[in-house]
């Protein structure tokens, strides 16, 4: 169960393991692009790929919904950015529970947007945690956590007896919250150190924005720089931003409807000259 991305790998290691997945539940597809045609995710791309059977209800709170669920027959459902909350009666359907594998190490960064929260916050590490899914939101007893990338081909469900489940301590637990579209604003008064976290954790998507006459310009990636002035100010004709402290330099952007670029290719078709402020 999963949608986007980051799900992808947990499913072909799935399949990698011999184990039989019967079947993939993903979110709908969504209108996406200029032509707002329906996209399917990615991992609804991946399973047609290997001849998995996709589901994608828009919740699982019918009955009938439980109903087609239950009649699986599931040992287990493991679970990756799925983007559905999971009823208890779903929770309770497979024979061994459900899986949850979690950006980041719980109990830090609990709940929706982990890897966006832990780089905008600027930790030093980050992770992945296997637990068993209850119905809090991600507070179940941990499985196997990692910060560091596995190197070997252990997984949890070759030898699920052997992990203990560790009850998450609510000390230190904190809660990744849905990013909204007004969030994705950029706030120049920040300082510049801030500024660069919230670029890189909101890219590529939903992506750091500004404005400039009425068009909105988003932020892929950024650097730290020299130069003072006030919040918002174009310092110069390379594109480098005051900040509430420091500056920033812009290393790729995109406008509306046109791929990422640096900002040269940006400052050749649309001018933002010296003193600009932008909002």
């Amino acid at each position: 169960m999963g949608s986007p991305d980051f799900a992808v790998p947990t499913l072909d290691a799935l399949v990698d393991a011999g184990h039989e997945v019967v079947a993939a539940y993903t979110q709908p597809p969504r209108p996406a692009g200029r032509g707002k045609g329906e996209r399917p995710t990615a991992v609804e791309l991946r399973a047609h790929e290997l001849g998995i059977h996709v589901r994608s209800p828009k919740s699982l709170r019918g009955q009938a919904d439980l109903e087609e669920f239950t009649e699986l027959d599931a040992d287990i459902a493991v679970v990756a950015a799925y983007g559905l909350i999971l009823p208890q009666p779903i929770l309770d359907a497979p024979m061994l529970g459900c899986l949850n594998v979690h950006a980041s190490l719980l109990p830090r960064w609990r709940g929706a947007a982990p890897v966006q929260r832990a780089i905008m916050a600027g930790d030093e590490a980050t992770g992945v945690t296997i637990m068993q899914m209850e119905a809090g939101l991600d507070t179940g007893p941990m499985l196997l956590k990692r910060a560091l990338e596995i190197e070997d081909n252990n997984a949890v469900l070759d030898d699920l007896p052997r992990f203990e489940p560790i009850p998450q301590p609510e000390d230190g637990a904190t809660y990744a919250a849905k990013i909204t579209k007004d969030e994705a604003r950029i706030d120049w008064s920040r300082p510049a150190t801030d500024l660069v976290r919230h670029i890189q954790g909101l890219a590529p998507f939903p992506g750091a924005w500004f404005e400039v006459d009425g068009e909105r310009i988003k932020l892929l990636a950024a650097t730290e720089a020299n130069g003072t002035g006030a919040p918002g100010e174009v310092l110069d004709d390379q594109l480098t931003i005051a900040c509430g402290d420091g500056a920033l330099q812009p290393t790729q952007v995109q406008r509306a409807g046109k791929g990422a670029m640096c900002p040269d290719e940006l400052l050749r078709g649309f001018s933002i000259p010296k003193g600009t402020i932008l909002r």
